[in-house]
């Protein structure tokens, strides 16, 4: 199954008005499966009965938040670990530092295991899912350019005009 992206064109500097446009992708997300949905495809040609895997994630959706405000690390084996973060204001002096008022952006960051990453990055195919130029959406981008006399799109490296391409 492909992954797809939309070509938005925007400003290369956002906030400078005169900077040039350039296209960007875009992920094109879908609808995500709910989790009863996902649990069933996830147990699918198992043993492990959906409801079992569901409890499981419930579990460990209590347990994660609680180990992460004990200052710890937590791994989740093949998939990688998360870790709480912060951001802190300054202080002049050691005296002054109140943790209550000088750290902010408190957060949750999971890291993703390298294998997990390497596995979705060796094996992604990219799908032509359309331009989007003032407000106007293209189904791809040859109907964009048939529709604005432009030339047949590069395809990252294949040689047909699916606008699919391999990353890696």
């Amino acid at each position: 199954m492909a992954f797809k992206y939309s070509l938005v064109e925007r400003r290369s500097k956002p906030s400078d008005p005169d900077s040039e446009k350039q296209w960007y992708g875009t992920p094109q997300s879908s609808t995500s499966l709910s989790g009863k949905e996902m649990t069933r495809a996830a147990t699918k040609n198992t043993t492990t009965a959906p409801i079992e895997l569901e409890a499981s994630l419930d579990l460990l959706a209590d347990f994660v938040p609680e180990q992460l405000l004990q200052g710890h690390t937590v791994v989740i084996p093949g998939l990688g670990y998360f870790r709480l973060t912060f951001k802190s204001k300054g202080a002049a002096t050691v005296e002054d530092f109140d943790p209550k008022e000088m750290f902010y952006d408190v957060r949750p960051v999971f890291v993703p295991d390298k294998a997990f990453r390497k596995r979705v990055q060796n094996n992604i195919v990219f799908e032509d899912g359309g331009v989007t130029k003032d407000g106007v959406s293209y189904r791809t981008r040859a109907d964009y350019l048939l529709q604005t006399g432009g030339s047949t799109p590069g395809t990252g490296g294949n040689d047909d005009d699916s606008g699919q391409g391999t990353f890696g």
